[in-house]
């Protein structure tokens, strides 16, 4: 199968009618129709195979994931998505293997109505590089650099569990039955709360989605606004699977798991916050003094060693 073979069996679709794409898969460049006031959004990741990935990883899911973590930077900016590119390295043409990722591309790119604009195919090792592209009302879209003194701080979702399956792969933590496939879950199918991100614009005075963990998602908030924190690690949201591990090992799933995919944001002490069934948790709150202070349920300072993920970290 040559390359032009495969992107018209697996990767060409026609958009929906109302979807804003005038020219989409199968010319060199897309044609977007924008809407009148609104501001595009851009964004990039890169999957790369044994960093991001394991190799035995059910394709659909992969698919699905390779979407869903941009997906995710554009809920965390309260955007709607207008579109995406795939840019897509494929050691050879596996039919099967081809097959299973489209259909997981395609399941939430339909339910996110956003739809697969154009792209670029290639061999070589294995490697996903998605841009997604969405849009939100001039002056509504949501930053990292607003959060200030006295705000609240909140998050969706539960946290830790991708970390948590991850260590299973490794080897360092059993899990059996039910409680691996949940967190397994977790780690290869994160959802993008891209209803809650449109939801808090104009409520969230700041917001991120947490990919490479807590401390240091958090930490881009606290940068960007000039702004200290003070995070109750004992209030972080957690399933039952991770619950029952120890102590020390639920601190680090929490705060330095990554691949969480859930929004962090801000907001004003008191703000009424939007309901859109995703469960919301307050977990600390802004300081006017610059630094990240971890406590427990009692105020006492926890001690954790920990930071954020960083590619190129020793």
């Amino acid at each position: 199968m040559g390359e032009f073979d495969l992107i018209r069996r697996f990767f060409q679709r026609l958009p929906a009618a109302d979807a804003g794409v005038e020219v989409g898969v199968g010319d060199d460049c897309a044609v977007l129709r924008p809407t009148p006031g609104a501001r595009w959004l851009v964004s990039s990741d890169m999957l790369v195979e044994g960093r991001h990935f394991l190799s035995t990883v059910d394709p659909a899911r992969l698919g699905h994931k390779a979407l869903a973590v941009n997906l995710s930077d554009l809920a965390a900016c309260g955007a709607t998505p207008r579109g995406f590119t795939l840019a897509l390295a494929l050691p050879r043409v596996d039919e099967a293997w081809l097959a299973g990722f489209a259909r997981g591309l395609w399941a939430l790119s339909e339910a996110s109505g956003c739809p697969l604009i154009g792209g670029d195919t290639t061999q070589g090792p294995l490697n996903l590089c998605i841009t997604v592209l969405g849009e939100a009302p001039a002056g509504q879209a949501l930053l990292r650099g607003g959060a200030r003194a006295g705000d609240e701080i909140w998050v969706s979702g539960r946290l830790g569990d991708a970390r948590l399956a991850l260590e299973v792969f490794r080897g360092t933590v059993a899990l059996e039955g039910n409680g691996f496939e949940a967190v397994r879950r977790a780690m290869e199918c994160p959802t993008p709360r891209l209803a809650l991100g449109q939801a808090l614009r104009g409520i969230a005075t700041a917001a991120i989605d947490l990919s490479d963990g807590l401390l240091g998602d958090l930490g881009h908030i606290l940068a960007a606004s000039g702004v200290g924190a003070c995070l109750d690690v004992d209030a972080l949201p957690r399933s039952a699977v991770l619950a029952a591990q120890p102590a020390a090992l639920q601190r680090q799933c929490l705060l330095a798991g990554g691949d969480d995919y859930e929004l962090l944001f801000t907001a004003p002490a008191g703000a009424r916050l939007p309901d859109v069934g995703v469960a919301l948790t307050r977990i600390g709150r802004i300081e006017a003094r610059p630094g990240l202070r971890v406590v427990d349920a009692a105020g006492a300072a926890v001690e954790h060693g920990l930071r954020g993920y960083d590619h190129f970290a020793s």
